[in-house]
């Protein structure tokens, strides 16, 4: 049974669960395990799981996540050093002669540019993104000068690291929710927002639900979304927050 405080919604009260459970430290990223276990190792290939987060847009996100693992098996090796040694042509030719992404062209330079700036940097060691208990707002700072990502990707990378990973910050103020339709769907249905509201008003509530860690309900709110909340013949009886949701369908 799940005890929440006075006045937090459920949603934010599973979120913390979920935060302080130890055993939750790691994220299913893919369907493929191999590959899931390759992002997920962010001690010896950090590099991978940032490369990802990179070619994650215009394109459904289990064909970017697994680009970094496509791309070990075609090189045979996916060292930061061996990727620095490839030059913007060669990847050109990787992206588009093995389909890696919608827009070839485009996302091979988004990838060359990430490895570049990794080297020069953080001297090759991706890690050093996250590194030293640093605030929110500097994770996401971080990963907004790659090439390529906006916020919506820069909070959702930082949420990970948090909530998954967790990785140590000073502070989680900075870490919005990243609303996609999943998240969309579940925060109007559910009456905490009006059934036309927009990206933005959704981030603000998120703020004002928990404002110490605003993307603390991503994860719960996506879930929801994926299992129960479906757009068409919701399981609603089942939802985890079936309690306390308006079922504005």
């Amino acid at each position: 049974m799940i005890v929440k405080k006075k006045d937090e919604h459920l949603l934010v009260t599973i979120g913390k669960l979920r935060f302080d459970n130890p055993e939750e430290n790691s994220a299913q990223l893919v369907e493929d395990q191999e590959a899931n276990a390759f992002l997920n190792d962010i001690i010896n290939f950090p590099h991978a799981y940032v490369l990802a987060c990179c070619m994650d847009r215009q394109v459904k996100a289990e064909i970017a996540w697994m680009i970094p693992i496509r791309l070990k098996k075609i090189i045979g090796d996916f060292s930061i050093e061996t990727l620095n040694s490839i030059s913007l042509e060669e990847y050109l030719k990787l992206f588009n002669e093995n389909t890696l992404h919608r827009f070839n062209d485009t996302m091979a330079n988004v990838f060359y540019s990430a490895v570049k700036r990794i080297v020069k940097d953080y001297d090759g060691d991706a890690a050093k993104i996250w590194a030293n208990n640093p605030s929110s707002a500097t994770v996401v700072y971080r990963f907004l000068q790659f090439n390529g990502v906006g916020i919506k990707i820069a909070t959702m990378a930082t949420n990970i690291l948090a909530r998954q990973y967790k990785v140590p910050f000073s502070d989680y103020y900075s870490i919005d929710i990243s609303p996609d339709v999943h998240i969309l769907r579940v925060l109007r249905r559910s009456g905490l927002v009006d059934k036309d509201a927009n990206i933005d008003s959704i981030i603000y509530k998120a703020r004002e639900l928990c404002p110490e860690f605003p993307g603390i309900i991503d994860f719960s709110c996506w879930e929801i979304g994926r299992t129960w909340c479906r757009p068409r013949n919701p399981n609603c009886e089942e939802c985890i927050i079936e309690s306390e949701c308006l079922k504005i369908i």
